[in-house]
């Protein structure tokens, strides 16, 4: 029998541990109730929370930093890459160069912040008869020294465009695969990243997939493309899974052999979700303080004081936390674009 091809197995807890080049994946899951009117939560459900600061998960949902409408107003980045996937609902973003968009239902935005950007996040609730689910994945991949100080920049990936692989085993059990970033056989080719991001050189052999397997599915995870490339699989919906016939117990972050083909068995009753993040890792030092990531302590200080001096460019928007109103219309405004960019039909 051969060698297990799991390196280390690691709980998945608030934040999902990372391996280089990543830096930091979360998973929000809130059961945000009807919204009041004017896209926030009505004031009695904010009541015995910690207004501002709000992580807390009562009664399903959390306010992370916003006061009224939840999510993330206007904060700074420097030195890496947001990678938002939005599973359910809708994301409002803003930033300091002047773009906005509404994203939501199997969208991707990623963000470049390089030399830096000021962003929002906000999560609108625009049922006011019903319930408001989220559910998304935000991860941070780093940049490499040489690319921490590229202009900003934001790319959307639509839902309607992102390839997907359909895989129907011996026994006509489904798996698909949603390909957000890296080449996968049988898949369209994916849609181009940001261009200076590590995702975008040659050599960097990094993939961000979802993969759903339908109760007793197999399917292959094949091995990646380069040497170096490191591998981590997330497994966090499902009740049985089987890897190389080793039967996981429990949801877990798993840090794989690279270099190996591996089969995946669904055994449970219901669906299995997975996240699989890999690519060659940048290998430099990490300095961190909040929203900047640097090599150094120095470039970190230097980054505080930039942002005190210039905020990153400004904020050029009326409130800290924009919404785009009450019609769940999807879109991105580039800066300096006269027309909004919309799905495809």
């Amino acid at each position: 029998m051969s060698a297990s091809p799991i390196i280390q197995t690691l709980p998945l807890g608030a934040q999902w541990p990372c391996i280089d080049p990543f830096l930091f994946c979360a998973h929000h899951n809130d059961a945000y109730p009807a919204g009041d009117g004017r896209m926030g939560v009505q004031a009695v459900e904010l009541q015995d929370r910690p207004v501002g600061s709000d992580f807390s998960n009562k009664d399903g949902f959390s306010m992370y930093h916003g006061d009224h409408v939840p999510g993330f107003p206007g904060h700074p980045h420097r030195g890496f890459e947001t990678v938002t996937l939005v599973r359910k609902g809708l994301i409002d973003h803003a930033d300091s160069l002047g773009a906005a968009a509404r994203f939501g239902g199997g969208d991707v935005q990623w963000v470049t912040a390089g030399a830096g950007i000021m962003h929002s996040e906000m999560f609108p609730l625009l049922n006011t008869d019903e319930p408001n689910p989220l559910e998304l994945f935000q991860i941070w991949l780093n940049l490499p020294a040489s690319h921490k100080m590229v202009k900003p920049h934001f790319t959307m990936l639509w839902n309607e465009r992102i390839p997907l692989l359909h895989h129907s085993d011996a026994h006509g059990k489904k798996t698909t695969v949603t390909v957000i970033a890296g080449t996968l056989a049988g898949a369209d080719a994916p849609l181009p990243p940001p261009p200076e991001s590590w995702a975008s050189q040659a050599d960097a052999d990094l993939a961000i997939w979802t993969i759903r397997m339908e109760p007793g599915a197999r399917w292959s995870l094949p091995r990646a493309q380069g040497a170096e490339t490191r591998r981590m699989l997330y497994w966090f919906v499902g009740e049985g899974l089987q890897l190389e016939g080793l039967a996981l117990s429990e949801h877990a972050a798993l840090q794989l052999e690279a270099g190996r083909d591996l089969e995946l068995v669904n055994t449970g009753s219901d669906v299995v979700e997975l996240v699989l993040l890999q690519g060659k890792p940048i290998r430099e030092p990490v300095a961190q303080y909040g929203p900047f990531v640097m090599n150094t302590q120095q470039e970190i200080m230097q980054a505080m004081q930039d942002f005190r001096r210039t905020q990153f460019g400004g904020w050029p928007w009326d409130s800290n936390a924009p919404v785009h109103g009450a019609t769940p219309r999807r879109f991105a405004r580039h800066p300096g674009a006269l027309e909004d960019e919309v799905p495809a039909a």
